[in-house]
């Protein structure tokens, strides 16, 4: 029996030949760096449910747009991988619909820190309250911000350091808020999250009181955490 022809590519070279192996390999190696660059750089987060085990034990940054403030210590945030350079403000338009956001949005909690508690479930509410979501608001609500998620809370928030551009640089929003008196270090034992900033929130915290700003001012000061205790309230 004649020995079968050899498979090749173009008239003389086999697919065995080294660099067509070479080749294949490059190609290859191409693919899978394309499918990692992109999960991990261009893929849009969307929910808690994508947020994976990698993402909080490598304390991987994210970089969106904050929708919505809903409270003195917590706000919505939409997922922008790639930031201006993947046209995100000026080529692809952020959603403003509420019912699209809904389910499209991550929704952050300050780490660190316990802002006074709002009115919830004919529930009284704390002082300072309103000036700290009110605050808030004015920091970080239509702006980009860039998150580091620690975790996930019992109500499926992300637990995340958050940071964003100002004329002076780039700010620590839990730390703003603590310099302004308007939020205490997180005081519970279960969810707190500090990053490697515990420390240096807890100064801060300390000149603020010193100073008697916020919260600091009030003759006899209940905490968020004392508050929600008193109120049968853990959210």
């Amino acid at each position: 029996m004649p020995p079968l022809p050899s498979t090749s590519i173009g008239s003389d070279i086999s697919i065995f030949h080294p660099k067509v192996l070479l080749l294949s390999a490059s190609i290859t190696t191409t693919i899978i760096f394309s499918i990692k660059f992109y999960r991990q750089y261009l893929k849009r987060i969307r929910t808690y449910l994508d947020i994976t085990p990698r993402i909080l034990d490598n304390n991987q940054k994210l970089y969106g747009y904050v929708t919505r403030v809903g409270d003195g210590d917590n706000f919505r945030f939409y997922h922008t991988p790639g930031g201006w350079l993947s046209g995100w403000g000026w080529l692809r338009k952020i959603p403003t619909a509420s019912s699209i956001l809904k389910d499209d949005t991550l929704m952050i909690r300050l780490c660190g820190i316990d802002a006074p508690e709002r009115a919830h479930f004919g529930r009284p509410s704390q002082p300072y309250s309103e000036e700290a979501l009110n605050w808030l608001k004015s920091y970080v609500e239509n702006k980009f911000v860039t998150i580091t998620p620690y975790s996930i809370d019992q109500y499926k928030r992300i637990v995340a350091r958050a940071q964003v551009w100002k004329w002076s640089g780039k700010k620590d929003v839990s730390a703003e808020m603590l310099k302004q008196g308007l939020a205490v270090v997180y005081e519970g034992k279960i969810g707190a999250e500090f990053g490697d900033n515990e420390a240096w929130y807890k100064r801060i915290e300390s000149r603020s009181k010193w100073l008697k700003k916020g919260i600091w001012s009030q003759k006899k000061l209940v905490t968020p955490g004392e508050f929600k205790k008193k109120h049968n309230n853990n959210g």
